[in-house]
């Protein structure tokens, strides 16, 4: 019997699994490729999991993608364009993608979707969140992270405006993105694809279990709300002129206080950071942000909570 105050939920019957949606970021393409060929490690008894590549074009070139960022080309204006000619590989790309899982936003989309992400940074093992009022979610995540015991597995939500972005993952009613690293692009290595499978695996025996009615109680999760990017230091001609301290170099997830260095210009001299209060950097010197001007991302530690969930018998 379902305690008093559980969400009963619809059961989660099909999941994407998507590798390769940068192509250069190679612990998803290999697992993506691997469940393609022998899909037993992924099954579960009570839902369809889908691997799916998502750029092979980007894949074999080993870049990040061909014309534009696929992860950043599921928006509305994006989805909604007509097709032609002359139309970005990625948005054309976008578009098939939200057709065969979403579409996004409406009742026939795919119950949940796993984006598997490498970076460059010192992340660990992260989890991205895309919204604080997803009970189903937050206890996946809850239980992932419970059941792992990762020393360093940290969550990440993405809930502010300032930080969200066309996300691939959005195309599925829930969504969970995964970004595994320290891991160089265009490089495999075996410690952060096996962290990565254990995730995936996690996930979907999480899923099993609340498929066959088992109860998940209240729970609590502390993340860290991402609300401001900061840029590298420039000139007035946009060269960068400030590489990241090497006292903040690797310290993803650790306390940032106003006054600490941040930044060290070619010139010698150093950048503290300059905020009113303490807060925690992430994707701190991603080899990809350079380009969207993002030296690292500033978050606030949060703790969420969680209703009971059970599935809905009907």
């Amino acid at each position: 019997m379902a305690s008093v105050g559980a969400a009963c939920l619809p059961a989660v019957r099909r999941i994407a699994v998507f590798g390769g949606t940068h192509g250069n970021e190679l612990s998803g393409v290999f697992l993506v490729r691997h469940w393609l060929r022998d899909r037993s490690e992924i099954q579960r008894a009570t839902c369809e999991v889908h691997p799916f590549l998502t750029n092979p074009a980007a894949v074999q070139r080993c870049t990040r993608y061909v014309d534009c960022d696929l992860n950043r080309a599921f928006t509305a204006e994006n989805l909604s364009l007509s097709q032609c000619d002359s139309m970005l590989h990625e948005v054309r790309i976008a578009q098939q993608i939200n057709q065969m899982f979403g579409p996004k936003g409406s009742d026939s989309a795919y119950d949940l979707a796993l984006d598997l992400h490498n970076t460059t940074s010192n992340m660990g093992n992260c989890l991205i969140l895309k919204t604080s009022n997803d009970d189903f979610t937050i206890q996946l995540i809850h239980y992932i992270k419970n059941t792992l015991a990762f020393s360093n597995c940290n969550v990440l939500l993405l809930e502010n405006a300032a930080v969200q972005y066309g996300a691939i993952r959005m195309v599925a009613k829930h969504s969970v993105g995964l970004e595994v690293g320290p891991q160089p692009q265009g490089v495999v290595r075996a410690n952060i694809l096996e962290n990565m499978r254990k995730l995936v695996n996690s996930a979907l025996d999480f899923t099993q279990f609340y498929n066959e009615g088992k109860e998940f109680p209240p729970c609590t999760l502390d993340v860290y709300k991402a609300f401001e990017k900061v840029n590298y230091p420039r000139d007035e001609e946009g060269q960068i002129i400030g590489i990241i301290h090497p006292q903040l170099q690797d310290s993803d997830w650790k306390e940032l206080n106003p006054g600490d260095p941040s930044f060290l210009t070619l010139d010698g001299k150093t950048i503290t950071y300059s905020g009113s209060s303490a807060v925690y950097p992430v994707f701190v010197n991603e080899a990809a942000y350079y380009e969207k001007d993002s030296a690292f991302l500033l978050t606030q530690k949060v703790t969420l909570t969680a209703n009971s969930v059970k599935v809905s018998k009907h």
